[in-house]
Order: C-alpha cells, then structure tokens, then sequence
C-alpha cells in the first residue's frame, strides 16, 4: 500500500451574483495528495492560462460567477510553493470535466489525465445543452487522457474503479454532469488509514448530507438547472447522506463548499 499524504488547497474562489440566496462565497477544493513516488492532484481548478486569458471561461461564466483568478491560488503556484516542481505531478484524476475543475491540467503537461469515460465522451462530444459546461481550449494542448469505465469494485456500498494503484478511486455519481464522479483517497495519517471521498458536485453544500438534512433554496435551485440527470443526482445525494452517517471513517466533501475547505484545510 501506498503512504499518502493529502493536502486540501482553494484552487478558484468566485463570488457569484446574487448570491446572497444561495452562496456568497465559492472555492474550487482541490486535492494534492503526496504519494511514495510522486504527487497527485483531484481535480486543478483554474489554470494560469485561464488568467492570463479569461475568454477561455466564457463571458457567461466570468459574468456570473465572477471568478477572482488570483494566479496564487492556481493549483501550479500551490505547487511550487511547497517546494515541488510541476513534473511532480504525475497524475491528475478528474471528478467530471466543468471549466472550473479543469483548468489547470495544461499547468501539468507530464500529468495523466484520469476520467470516467462517460465524461471524456461528453466534454469530447457535448449535446447543445452541455456545450456551455465544456471548454475544449482547456485540452487543446493534447494531455495523456486515461479513460475509466466505472465499476466492478466495490467501496463502501458504491461501484468503484481503481484509477491510480489501490488508495485513489473513482466512484460513480452520476447526475451534475454525465460522467460525474467522487474521487476517493485513502490517507494514511500517523500510521493509521482512513478514507477522504471528494464528492465533486454532487453537492454544493454541507447541510445537504448532515442529518437530518438542510438546504439553501438557491443552491437546491443552481444545482436542479445544472444537472444531467436530476433524478440521478439526487439519489447520489442522498447515498452520500446515508454514507456519511454509517461510516464515519470517510470523510465526505464538496468542491465548493468553503466550510467544507476551512473544516480540512491544515
């Protein structure tokens, strides 16, 4: 087994219009987990070529969630700064293929980029209703993509895939976009093990899998217009509820709860 070492970093904050009824404050939560060998990144949020030309977001994106693009907070800068270079970064696993969650991996061009394979498909070959949640320009540059089809493991009552030796995994929850999945990691911690699930956006909000449950009307609503598969993401939803609550041991999170950031974050 490998020994790993997580750290949770705020790779995008956005502060969205209007959202004083939903959220006034988004992170982009990602993921660098020291390994034996090398790093390894869920997900990238944004990326330095995402600053230098914000065009590659999209006037819609910019417009609305009003991204700070702070070139520190790229997942590349983070990086260096904790004495790494980015060819350390081996391997990158994806929750799903949104401009906010992508961005980064030109910063990584050694990286393998692991994803579900349902969801390469769809950024690859968008329908006219998910062509606005993929921007192309973020891959142009030709990464080492590693397709996953999902399932035949098991993890804690989900289907599972192992995508990076036995301790990173993508778990199937579908529903935010096509392919969507949690990335789970196994941390070892003072020489005990127990499991991390980035949840991506199955949730946007920690209430949303506590018990009992509670919402923000605004979110509930942002997530409803944004989804795939409503009925999909839903049921996902409440798993990761049931989940949370029968194992303790794994410790459930959004991508862009910053509560969830600051409960993590060392």
């Amino acid at each position: 087994m490998t020994d790993t070492f997580v750290h949770h970093l705020n790779c995008g904050t956005m502060r969205p219009v209007g959202a004083r009824w939903a959220s006034e404050l988004v992170v982009a939560h990602v993921l660098l987990v020291e390994r034996d060998d090398a790093l390894l990144l869920v997900d990238t949020g944004f990326g330095t070529a995402d600053l230098a030309s914000p065009r590659r977001l999209g006037t819609p994106f910019v417009t609305m969630m009003r991204p700070e693009l702070d070139e520190a907070e790229t997942a590349v800068r983070q990086v260096e700064a904790l004495g790494y270079a980015a060819s350390d970064v081996r391997d990158i696993v994806v929750t799903h293929m949104d401009l906010d969650h992508v961005g980064g991996i030109g910063d990584f061009p050694d990286a393998r980029i692991h994803v579900d394979l349902a969801e390469l498909d769809a950024a690859r070959n968008p329908s006219l209703r998910e062509r606005s949640r993929y921007r192309n320009v973020q891959w142009s540059h030709g990464p080492r993509f590693v397709p996953h089809s999902t399932g035949g493991d098991r993890w804690f009552g989900f289907d599972s895939v192992r995508a990076v030796g036995d301790d990173v995994l993508l778990v199937p929850l579908r529903g935010h976009s096509r392919g969507h999945c949690g990335v789970a990691v196994r941390e070892s911690v003072d020489g005990e093990d127990r499991w991390l699930l980035h949840a991506g956006d199955s949730h946007f909000f920690h209430g949303e899998i506590a018990t009992p449950p509670h919402t923000r009307p605004g979110l509930t609503f942002f997530q409803k217009i944004m989804a795939a598969d409503e009925k999909a993401r839903r049921h996902n939803q409440a798993r990761l509820a049931e989940l949370a609550t029968a194992h303790p041991e794994v410790r459930v999170f959004s991508a862009h709860d910053p509560a969830d950031l600051t409960r993590f974050a060392r």
